[in-house]
């Protein structure tokens, strides 16, 4: 009976193991998807604003550069800075910081989050079902101009993606999309 038990306690964590990794994986490929949508609106925001030509998503053939490799030397190609930012998701950078308080924000993160939950009820626009009021449960601020929030009402959840602007301390919130689970 005890052997019996202690199996049932062992499948049952190695079940919560599996899915808390699948979850955490979920959420990661959902981030890069929102980050790829975030590239993708700022540059339709930048040719809506300067009339800029569309931009290529990827260099053409001729545009790539060789790398040319001889059995005597090989060139080493390092990633850029930015490929760290899954790593750092939900973290400012020290240059974030320092913008933000030249904006006029003391504590940049906490009065971002702060100020997101006195107006998140403009701000969402999704309903709560079965009595559930929908409320922003976690916020990850995610540079100097972007957040995403998760929301959810004990029900139903889903994501939103913000822009915010920071002009002499007050801050304003725009939603750029809204994705429900």
């Amino acid at each position: 009976m005890k052997n019996a038990l202690l199996l049932l306690v062992i499948a049952f964590l190695l079940f919560l193991a599996i899915f808390f990794y699948w979850r955490q994986s979920q959420a990661e490929s959902q981030l890069a998807m929102a980050n790829e949508k975030i590239t993708s609106l700022e540059q339709q925001v930048r040719r809506f604003t300067h009339n800029v030509p569309a931009e290529p998503v990827a260099p053409t053939q001729s545009e790539q550069p060789e790398l040319t490799t001889t059995p005597d030397t090989e060139e080493k190609v390092t990633p850029p800075e930015s490929t760290s930012f899954e790593e750092e998701i939900g973290t400012l950078s020290e240059k974030d910081l320092q913008r933000l308080k030249q904006k006029g924000l003391k504590n940049p993160e906490a009065d971002l989050m702060n100020d997101l939950m006195r107006k998140q009820k403009s701000l969402l626009t999704t309903q709560g079902s079965v009595g559930g009021t929908m409320a922003i449960q976690d916020v990850r601020i995610l540079n100097d101009r972007h957040a995403l929030a998760y929301f959810e009402d004990g029900h139903n959840g889903g994501y939103l993606l913000l822009r915010y602007a920071v002009n002499n301390g007050a801050i304003t919130w725009t939603r750029l999309d809204t994705s429900t689970l």
